[in-house]
């Protein structure tokens, strides 16, 4: 029989001052739940996962080479793999992202990037 997991019971990971996430995985999937601060910013990156980024609520603005797209409450976008992205919130913001694979920098906690106060 598959676990049941709820919010409230997974660990709670304070990556900096602004932003902290949790997460669960399997063998080929990943699912995290960020939540960042207004004027939280995740510095360029790009990553071999492809990424599904879904706001729950607030508003975050990806930025890729090519330009930019805003989310809000509700709206959610494919990021394939290896393009390179930031972000900023533009308001308190909860993001629900997928990853496939799992993103063995967040579970081996390599990730420095994000370990950084910005």
């Amino acid at each position: 029989m598959p676990d049941k997991f709820t919010w409230s019971k997974l660990e709670s990971e304070k990556l900096n001052d602004k932003v902290s996430r949790q997460m669960i995985f399997g063998e080929s999937a990943m699912l995290a739940r960020i939540l960042l601060s207004r004027g939280a910013i995740v510095p360029r990156h790009s990553h071999v996962n492809e990424q599904i980024t879904w706001i729950i609520s607030g508003a975050l603005k990806l930025i890729f080479d090519d330009g930019e797209v805003v989310l809000r409450d509700g709206e959610f976008l494919l990021i394939p793999a290896n393009v390179p992205h930031s972000a900023e919130a533009l308001e308190d913001t909860v993001d629900i992202d997928v990853f496939s694979p799992p993103r063995q920098d967040w579970i081996k906690k390599t990730d420095t990037y994000l370990r950084r106060s910005i």
